[in-house]
Formats: structure tokens, sequence, C-alpha cells
């Protein structure tokens, strides 16, 4: 074999050796991007959702948001869902036979996201299991805190935004205490 098929030979080898990494970086970043889309097609079904999960210690409440009549309280109530807002705090004012506050990070009934939502007041009636949001004296004040009511409660109608409604485990809502612990809060992928 002389010098110049060597050469060749060489310049074969590492030629088809590129080839072949190329290929396999290829594959990997196919990989990646296929990944990557799973994730994004996954957030984009969870977004379009309006179920949220509630997990509590002793169970899972399903509920229904109500994006058509309080379209920026539902989408702020997932966005602070998205970021883990809501896990670990409590249910830090429950009457029996009126409803059950959760959402204040303080515990206190005086903490907030660090932002007000303008009420979107509506038609829908305060019914067994109604999630509305709580609020201070000021329409406007709304922000974290929400209420979810143990039975119909027509005072309070058309005062306060209605924005979902309890479709499974009302009655581990009915079993909350002062201190209840919301252990995690997501929303649920489209279709599930």
């Amino acid at each position: 074999m002389n010098t110049t098929s060597l050469m060749i030979g060489f310049i074969v080898g590492i030629t088809l050796g590129a080839l072949g990494m190329n290929v396999m970086q290829q594959e990997c970043t196919n990989s990646q991007d296929k990944k990557i889309e799973a994730k994004e097609v996954k957030e984009k079904k969870m977004s379009e959702s309006n179920i949220i999960k509630v997990e509590l210690e002793a169970g899972v409440v399903t509920i229904e948001l109500y994006p058509e009549v309080a379209p920026k309280t539902v989408e702020s109530f997932k966005t602070l869902i998205n970021k883990g807002f809501y896990d670990g705090l409590t249910f830090h004012r429950v009457i029996p036979g009126f409803m059950a506050q959760g959402g204040d990070p303080e515990g206190t009934g005086l903490g907030g996201p660090g932002f007000n939502l303008k009420a979107e007041f509506n038609d829908k009636k305060h019914v067994r299991g109604t999630l509305a949001m709580a609020r201070s004296a000021d329409p406007d004040s709304a922000g974290s805190q929400f209420y979810i009511c143990f039975g119909p409660q027509p005072h309070l109608d058309g005062q306060y935004t209605i924005f979902g409604q309890v479709t499974d485990g009302m009655d581990l809502i009915d079993a909350l205490k002062n201190g209840s612990l919301i252990k995690k809060m997501t929303i649920a992928e489209s279709g599930e």
C-alpha cells in the first residue's frame, strides 16, 4: 500500500467519522427538541385547562374555573398556582355552615400576593361549593385569598367575584378546620 492510498483511507475514515458524529449529534438534538416540544404541549394543555386539583391532607378536591365570567381572576389564580404560591398555605378562616377561606401567605387574613385584582362581579350564585375571591371593603382589593361556600349564601351574590365551583371532593371541604393544610394546588391537564 502506498502513501497516497493511506492518505485517502485516512481522509475517508476521518470524513466518515465526522459524518457519524454529526448524525449522532443530530439525533441528540432531535431527541431534545422532541422532549421540549412534549413539555410545551403539556404546559399548553395545562394552561388551557380550567380544572384545578387541590391536594389536602385528607384527599384531593377538584374545582372547575369560570374564565368566561371572571377571566382576569382565573388567569391570576392559575398564574399563582403555576408558581406554587398556594402550596403549603392553610385555610386560615373556617366558619361552619358558611365558608372556608384560604390563600393567605401570612395565615392571618391580611396577606396577599403583592397586587390587587379589579372585581369581576357576575351573575353566578353563591351555592354549595362556590369558589370566590375574598376581599376587604374595597371591591377591587382581592389578591390571592379565596373562599369556598359550605352552602348557599345569597346575601353575597353580586358583591364578590365568583370564579369557580367544586365538582368533586366537597366532603373534604366540609371537613376543613382552621389551619387545615393545602399540600399542593395544580392545574389539571386538559382531558384529565
